[in-house]
């Protein structure tokens, strides 16, 4: 990874005006690609659900508690791995780290077609699946901010929309895949297109050339360090201060509470009368409001701060659950519950992903560039266990609640969630005190930048 020279004085060429766009388009492909397959496991749930009731293995007897592991831990492993995976990228460079990403994710996804039993499902499109989804993942969260100052909340919300994106497109194409040439070579052949789709973005990831000297410097104070599994440098009197904990706080509540009802969009619409291919369309309606709503909000958040926008994304999806998913719940009758809900699976798409791209831009406002990377690693690490607390506590709960499962399961799972979203824009609200009101010079007033 070289870094590009601009001589002092002379215009930009036209290669340095465009990388940032390069970086956010090859950042958008690999969460497409990695964040988009990871996040559509339900297709696969639902799979093996059926084949649970079957006599043949590998997943005969299975409850769906197990199975619901297989994605729980996937998305956790994206996260746990974090604080890895952001040393990595600044010791060996994005590139070399996203490409490590195109071999790791589709290995699991082989290996995951020639699984015969139930824990090895677990093992490779569980865990070994999401390690390498994190490898994808932190490269664009960790490098491409750095890339973006005034738009960078648009920035996020176009990169951030590839999970959205990914989650409308990759489920129509595996159920098309299933259906036709089975699901253990639909993981093959997903294996083989995301292979060159990582890769080849993954040629385009580098750091700006702003940013070379500093990170230069961290990793020559953190030679002192041997093997490949060190951890960034972290600045300890940062993680000490009491914005970092309350946003600490902030960050592992919301993420406890927000993959609950992506997991259970489907199983919950079938307790209202849909069949299951009518109840995953509930998925890719929650999906595409999810990419539409990062970009916009990501948009807004430029004008009006991230910070600002951060809590103000988090209130309304918490707002959504109380308001509607949980009276959804209690309803008397199916159409009511049905209106309530598919209000709901649009407004929660739009708000609460808005928390997922407007927070690496929150950080780098909180905490400076000059701590960025370190606490960015450790905060999603955070994340990561807070979601395997979270999804498995909803599922235990809409369980045991009755002995047939139906729409007032989920009656606790919601109120969870919805008090859990709560506490995280308390949590939101109070670091947002934390940031300074900077003067913007050019309006000559007041802005909130944060």
């Amino acid at each position: 990874m070289e870094p590009m020279q601009v001589a002092v004085g002379n215009p930009p060429s036209l290669r340095t005006r465009l990388d940032p766009a390069i970086i956010a388009i090859a950042s958008l492909a690999v969460v497409f690609t990695g964040c988009g397959i990871n996040f559509s496991f339900e297709v696969y749930q639902e799979l093996y659900d059926s084949m649970s009731k079957e006599p043949n293995p590998p997943f005969t007897g299975a409850t769906p508690a197990q199975i619901d592991l297989i994605g729980t831990l996937s998305i956790a492993m994206m996260n746990i791995g974090t604080p890895i995976a952001t040393t990595w990228t600044k010791l060996y460079s994005p590139r070399t780290v996203t490409w490590a990403c195109g071999v790791i994710f589709p290995l699991a996804l082989v290996l995951a077609s020639y699984s015969q039993a139930l824990w090895q499902f677990i093992l490779t499109q569980g865990f070994l699946l999401g390690v390498g989804t994190g490898l994808g993942y932190m490269p664009p969260v960790t490098v491409a901010p750095t890339w973006f100052t005034l738009h960078r909340g648009l920035a996020m919300g176009i990169i951030m929309a590839g999970t959205g994106l990914g989650g409308v497109v990759w489920p129509l194409a595996f159920r098309y895949l299933i259906v036709r040439v089975g699901f253990r070579s639909t993981l093959r052949i997903t294996a083989g297109i995301s292979f060159v789709l990582i890769c080849v973005a993954g040629t385009f990831m580098r750091w700006p050339p702003s940013q070379l000297t500093r990170i230069q410097a961290e990793n020559a104070a953190a030679a002192r360090s041997s093997g490949v599994l060190r951890f960034p440098l972290v600045n300890w009197s940062v993680v000490r201060t009491r914005k970092f904990l309350i946003h600490a706080l902030g960050a592992a509540l919301q993420s406890a509470a927000y993959y609950t009802p992506v997991f259970f969009f489907a199983s919950y619409a079938c307790t209202l009368g849909y069949s299951q291919a009518t109840s995953a369309n509930f998925i890719a309606i929650s999906n595409a409001a999810n990419a539409i709503g990062k970009i916009i909000i990501g948009h807004i958040a430029d004008r009006i701060g991230r910070m600002n926008t951060l809590a103000l994304a988090t209130l309304i999806s918490a707002v959504s659950v109380l308001a509607l998913w949980l009276p959804s719940c209690l309803s008397d009758t199916q159409s009511s519950g049905s209106n309530l809900f598919i209000a709901f699976t649009i407004i929660y798409g739009i708000f609460a992903s808005a928390y997922i791209s407007l927070f690496p831009a929150s950080l780098m406002e909180l905490f400076g560039v000059q701590n960025f990377t370190s606490i960015n690693g450790l905060l999603y690490m955070v994340r990561g266990f807070a979601t395997m607390v979270g999804t498995p506590v909803a599922g235990a709960l809409i369980r045991s609640s009755h002995k047939r499962v139906d729409s007032r399961s989920y009656e606790n799972t919601s109120i969870m969630v919805g008090v859990l979203l709560l506490d995280a824009t308390v949590a939101a609200l109070r670091a947002r005190l934390e940031v300074p009101l900077p003067l913007d010079g050019r309006q000559g007033r007041m802005k909130w930048l944060a």
